[in-house]
Protein backbone atom coordinates (compact mmCIF):
# COMPACT_ATOMS: atom_id res chain seq x y z
CA UNK A 1 0.00 0.00 0.00
CA UNK A 2 1.10 3.52 -0.78
CA UNK A 3 0.44 6.33 1.72
CA UNK A 4 2.15 8.92 -0.49
CA UNK A 5 -1.11 9.54 -2.36
CA UNK A 6 -3.06 10.28 0.83
CA UNK A 7 -3.22 13.44 2.92
CA UNK A 8 -3.19 14.55 6.55
CA UNK A 9 -5.23 17.28 8.21
CA UNK A 10 -3.95 20.31 10.09
CA UNK A 11 -4.28 20.22 13.86
CA UNK A 12 -6.23 21.15 15.88
CA UNK A 13 -8.57 23.02 13.49
CA UNK A 14 -8.87 22.58 9.73
CA UNK A 15 -11.21 23.73 7.01
CA UNK A 16 -13.96 24.52 6.77
CA UNK A 17 -14.61 21.86 4.17
CA UNK A 18 -17.75 21.23 2.15
CA UNK A 19 -18.72 17.83 3.49
CA UNK A 20 -20.85 15.51 1.37
CA UNK A 21 -22.83 14.64 4.49
CA UNK A 22 -22.59 17.62 6.84
CA UNK A 23 -22.47 20.81 4.73
CA UNK A 24 -19.99 23.59 5.60
CA UNK A 25 -18.00 21.78 8.27
CA UNK A 26 -15.15 23.02 10.45
CA UNK A 27 -12.86 20.13 11.30
CA UNK A 28 -11.56 19.48 14.82
CA UNK A 29 -8.51 17.22 14.75
CA UNK A 30 -7.47 15.92 18.18
CA UNK A 31 -4.48 14.07 16.76
CA UNK A 32 -1.08 15.52 15.77
CA UNK A 33 -0.94 17.33 12.45
CA UNK A 34 2.18 15.44 11.31
CA UNK A 35 0.89 11.88 11.54
CA UNK A 36 -1.91 9.47 12.27
CA UNK A 37 -3.06 7.89 15.56
CA UNK A 38 -5.96 5.49 15.23
CA UNK A 39 -7.37 2.31 16.74
CA UNK A 40 -8.22 1.19 13.20
CA UNK A 41 -5.82 1.03 10.26
CA UNK A 42 -8.30 0.99 7.39
CA UNK A 43 -6.99 0.14 3.95
CA UNK A 44 -9.16 2.94 2.51
CA UNK A 45 -8.13 5.70 4.94
CA UNK A 46 -7.43 9.05 3.25
CA UNK A 47 -4.78 9.74 5.93
CA UNK A 48 -2.71 6.70 4.97
CA UNK A 49 -1.61 3.77 7.11
CA UNK A 50 -0.63 3.95 10.77
CA UNK A 51 2.81 2.46 10.18
CA UNK A 52 3.76 4.91 7.45
CA UNK A 53 2.30 7.99 9.15
CA UNK A 54 3.72 7.77 12.68
CA UNK A 55 3.50 11.24 14.27
CA UNK A 56 6.32 13.00 16.11
CA UNK A 57 4.35 15.92 17.52
CA UNK A 58 2.12 15.50 20.61
CA UNK A 59 -1.65 15.57 20.57
CA UNK A 60 -3.03 19.08 21.10
CA UNK A 61 -4.14 19.85 24.66
CA UNK A 62 -7.71 20.77 25.56
CA UNK A 63 -6.62 24.38 26.04
CA UNK A 64 -4.98 24.53 22.62
CA UNK A 65 -7.98 22.98 20.89
CA UNK A 66 -10.49 25.33 22.47
CA UNK A 67 -8.39 28.47 21.97
CA UNK A 68 -7.79 27.66 18.30
CA UNK A 69 -11.46 26.90 17.79
CA UNK A 70 -12.60 30.11 19.46
CA UNK A 71 -10.23 32.15 17.28
CA UNK A 72 -11.78 30.70 14.13
CA UNK A 73 -15.37 30.91 15.35
CA UNK A 74 -14.98 34.54 16.40
CA UNK A 75 -13.57 35.52 13.01
CA UNK A 76 -16.30 33.67 11.09
CA UNK A 77 -18.99 35.13 13.33
CA UNK A 78 -17.72 38.69 12.93
CA UNK A 79 -17.42 38.25 9.15
CA UNK A 80 -20.91 36.78 8.84
CA UNK A 81 -19.58 33.56 7.31
CA UNK A 82 -21.86 30.50 7.53
CA UNK A 83 -21.09 27.35 9.48
CA UNK A 84 -23.30 24.25 9.51
CA UNK A 85 -21.30 21.93 11.74
CA UNK A 86 -18.17 21.46 13.78
CA UNK A 87 -16.90 17.95 13.17
CA UNK A 88 -14.46 15.89 15.20
CA UNK A 89 -12.47 13.96 12.59
CA UNK A 90 -8.92 14.34 11.25
CA UNK A 91 -5.87 12.13 11.57
CA UNK A 92 -7.29 9.26 13.58
CA UNK A 93 -9.86 8.33 16.20
CA UNK A 94 -10.95 11.43 18.19
CA UNK A 95 -12.22 9.49 21.21
CA UNK A 96 -8.67 8.26 21.89
CA UNK A 97 -7.77 11.72 23.21
CA UNK A 98 -7.55 11.51 27.03
CA UNK A 99 -9.36 14.85 27.38
CA UNK A 100 -12.12 14.03 24.90
CA UNK A 101 -15.08 14.49 27.33
CA UNK A 102 -13.80 17.87 28.55
CA UNK A 103 -13.11 18.99 24.98
CA UNK A 104 -16.68 18.10 24.02
CA UNK A 105 -18.00 20.27 26.85
CA UNK A 106 -15.79 23.17 25.77
CA UNK A 107 -16.78 22.90 22.10
CA UNK A 108 -20.47 22.85 22.96
CA UNK A 109 -20.05 26.01 25.05
CA UNK A 110 -18.24 27.78 22.19
CA UNK A 111 -20.87 26.62 19.71
CA UNK A 112 -23.62 28.06 21.89
CA UNK A 113 -21.76 31.37 22.12
CA UNK A 114 -20.89 31.93 18.46
CA UNK A 115 -22.99 29.65 16.24
CA UNK A 116 -25.91 28.29 18.28
CA UNK A 117 -27.59 26.98 15.14
CA UNK A 118 -24.59 24.83 14.16
CA UNK A 119 -24.38 21.13 14.94
CA UNK A 120 -21.53 19.38 16.71
CA UNK A 121 -20.65 16.07 15.06
CA UNK A 122 -18.25 13.28 15.94
CA UNK A 123 -16.97 10.81 13.34
CA UNK A 124 -15.83 7.75 15.27
CA UNK A 125 -14.95 4.12 14.61
CA UNK A 126 -16.83 3.00 17.76
CA UNK A 127 -13.78 1.37 19.36
CA UNK A 128 -13.97 3.45 22.54
CA UNK A 129 -17.72 3.59 23.16
CA UNK A 130 -17.43 0.92 25.88
CA UNK A 131 -15.94 3.63 28.12
CA UNK A 132 -18.72 5.32 30.13
CA UNK A 133 -17.08 8.77 29.96
CA UNK A 134 -16.81 8.55 26.17
CA UNK A 135 -20.39 7.36 25.79
CA UNK A 136 -21.65 10.13 28.08
CA UNK A 137 -19.78 12.75 26.03
CA UNK A 138 -21.15 11.38 22.76
CA UNK A 139 -24.70 11.55 24.12
CA UNK A 140 -24.26 15.34 24.36
CA UNK A 141 -23.42 16.00 20.70
CA UNK A 142 -25.93 16.54 17.90
CA UNK A 143 -24.53 13.97 15.48
CA UNK A 144 -22.99 10.92 17.15
CA UNK A 145 -21.73 9.18 14.02
CA UNK A 146 -20.29 5.69 14.55
CA UNK A 147 -18.71 3.35 12.01
CA UNK A 148 -20.04 -0.13 11.27
CA UNK A 149 -18.74 -1.26 7.86
CA UNK A 150 -20.04 -4.80 8.27
CA UNK A 151 -20.75 -7.38 10.96
CA UNK A 152 -18.23 -9.84 9.52
CA UNK A 153 -15.32 -10.11 11.93
CA UNK A 154 -13.09 -11.51 9.17
CA UNK A 155 -13.86 -8.60 6.85
CA UNK A 156 -13.24 -6.03 9.58
CA UNK A 157 -9.88 -7.58 10.39
CA UNK A 158 -8.93 -7.55 6.72
CA UNK A 159 -10.17 -4.05 5.84
CA UNK A 160 -10.51 -1.97 9.04
CA UNK A 161 -7.61 -3.76 10.79
CA UNK A 162 -8.45 -3.10 14.47
CA UNK A 163 -6.57 -4.18 17.58
CA UNK A 164 -6.69 -7.93 18.36
CA UNK A 165 -9.14 -7.32 21.21
CA UNK A 166 -11.79 -5.88 18.87
CA UNK A 167 -15.16 -7.64 18.85
CA UNK A 168 -17.87 -6.50 16.44
CA UNK A 169 -20.56 -8.17 18.56
CA UNK A 170 -19.41 -6.21 21.61
CA UNK A 171 -19.41 -3.00 19.55
CA UNK A 172 -22.99 -3.64 18.42
CA UNK A 173 -24.05 -4.21 22.04
CA UNK A 174 -22.57 -0.84 23.00
CA UNK A 175 -24.16 0.88 19.99
CA UNK A 176 -27.52 -0.32 21.30
CA UNK A 177 -26.82 1.49 24.59
CA UNK A 178 -27.11 4.87 22.88
CA UNK A 179 -30.88 4.18 22.78
CA UNK A 180 -31.20 5.57 19.27
CA UNK A 181 -28.97 8.63 19.74
CA UNK A 182 -26.51 7.40 17.15
CA UNK A 183 -26.00 7.61 13.39
CA UNK A 184 -24.36 4.62 11.73
CA UNK A 185 -21.92 5.31 8.90
CA UNK A 186 -20.99 2.47 6.57
CA UNK A 187 -18.53 2.57 3.69
CA UNK A 188 -19.35 0.25 0.80
CA UNK A 189 -16.78 -0.50 -1.87
CA UNK A 190 -15.59 -3.04 -4.38
CA UNK A 191 -12.15 -4.06 -5.59
CA UNK A 192 -9.44 -6.25 -4.14
CA UNK A 193 -6.60 -6.25 -1.65
CA UNK A 194 -3.29 -7.97 -2.36
CA UNK A 195 -1.11 -8.93 0.59
CA UNK A 196 2.53 -9.93 0.29
CA UNK A 197 3.80 -11.94 3.21
CA UNK A 198 7.08 -10.78 4.74
CA UNK A 199 8.17 -14.38 5.31
CA UNK A 200 8.82 -15.84 1.87
CA UNK A 201 7.35 -14.78 -1.46
CA UNK A 202 3.72 -15.54 -0.73
CA UNK A 203 1.05 -13.33 -2.27
CA UNK A 204 -2.67 -13.53 -1.56
CA UNK A 205 -5.51 -11.49 -3.08
CA UNK A 206 -8.83 -10.84 -1.34
CA UNK A 207 -12.14 -9.57 -2.68
CA UNK A 208 -13.22 -6.58 -0.54
CA UNK A 209 -16.69 -6.08 -2.04
CA UNK A 210 -19.09 -5.70 0.92
CA UNK A 211 -22.18 -4.83 -1.13
CA UNK A 212 -23.62 -8.35 -1.61
CA UNK A 213 -26.44 -9.87 0.45
CA UNK A 214 -23.89 -12.01 2.27
CA UNK A 215 -22.72 -8.79 3.96
CA UNK A 216 -25.85 -6.69 3.62
CA UNK A 217 -28.39 -8.97 5.33
CA UNK A 218 -26.49 -9.46 8.63
CA UNK A 219 -25.72 -5.70 8.66
CA UNK A 220 -29.42 -4.92 8.30
CA UNK A 221 -30.17 -7.27 11.19
CA UNK A 222 -27.67 -5.34 13.32
CA UNK A 223 -29.40 -2.08 12.39
CA UNK A 224 -32.70 -3.56 13.61
CA UNK A 225 -31.04 -4.12 16.98
CA UNK A 226 -29.31 -0.73 17.19
CA UNK A 227 -32.30 1.33 15.94
CA UNK A 228 -30.15 4.34 15.02
CA UNK A 229 -31.65 7.72 14.22
CA UNK A 230 -30.13 7.44 10.75
CA UNK A 231 -27.67 5.61 8.53
CA UNK A 232 -25.08 7.22 6.27
CA UNK A 233 -24.31 5.07 3.23
CA UNK A 234 -21.20 6.20 1.38
CA UNK A 235 -18.23 5.06 -0.65
CA UNK A 236 -14.63 6.00 -1.39
CA UNK A 237 -14.22 9.67 -2.28
CA UNK A 238 -10.49 10.43 -1.92
CA UNK A 239 -7.19 8.69 -2.72
CA UNK A 240 -6.53 5.60 -0.60
CA UNK A 241 -3.35 3.71 0.36
CA UNK A 242 -4.60 0.73 -1.66
CA UNK A 243 -4.90 1.59 -5.35
CA UNK A 244 -6.99 -1.50 -6.22
CA UNK A 245 -10.06 -0.39 -4.26
CA UNK A 246 -13.05 0.93 -6.20
CA UNK A 247 -16.22 2.89 -5.54
CA UNK A 248 -19.54 1.17 -5.10
CA UNK A 249 -21.87 2.33 -7.88
CA UNK A 250 -24.63 4.90 -7.24
CA UNK A 251 -27.22 2.25 -8.13
CA UNK A 252 -25.87 -0.14 -5.50
CA UNK A 253 -25.68 2.58 -2.84
CA UNK A 254 -29.24 3.67 -3.58
CA UNK A 255 -30.40 0.05 -3.31
CA UNK A 256 -28.70 -0.35 0.07
CA UNK A 257 -30.17 2.89 1.40
CA UNK A 258 -33.60 1.75 0.22
CA UNK A 259 -33.22 -1.48 2.21
CA UNK A 260 -32.41 0.58 5.30
CA UNK A 261 -35.47 2.77 4.80
CA UNK A 262 -37.63 -0.37 4.59
CA UNK A 263 -36.68 -0.87 8.27
CA UNK A 264 -38.13 2.55 9.07
CA UNK A 265 -34.68 4.10 9.52
CA UNK A 266 -33.78 7.28 7.56
CA UNK A 267 -30.76 6.85 5.29
CA UNK A 268 -28.66 9.31 3.31
CA UNK A 269 -26.35 8.46 0.41
CA UNK A 270 -23.04 10.03 -0.58
CA UNK A 271 -21.64 8.93 -3.95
Amino acid sequence: MDSSVTSLHASPIFGPVHSRRLGVSLGINLMPGDGKMCSFDCIYCECGTNGERTPHAPRPSREKVLQALEDVLRKRHDAGQPLHTMTFSGNGEPTLHPEFPAIIDGVLALRDRYFPQAKVSVLSNATMIHRPEVRDALMKVDNNIQKLDTVSEDYIRLVDRPAPSYSVERVIDHLCRFNGHVIIQTLFMTGRLTLRWTAGDGVETFDVDNTSDAFLLPWLQALRRIRPQGVMVYTIDRPTPCATLAKASPEVLDHIAGRVRELGIPSSVSY
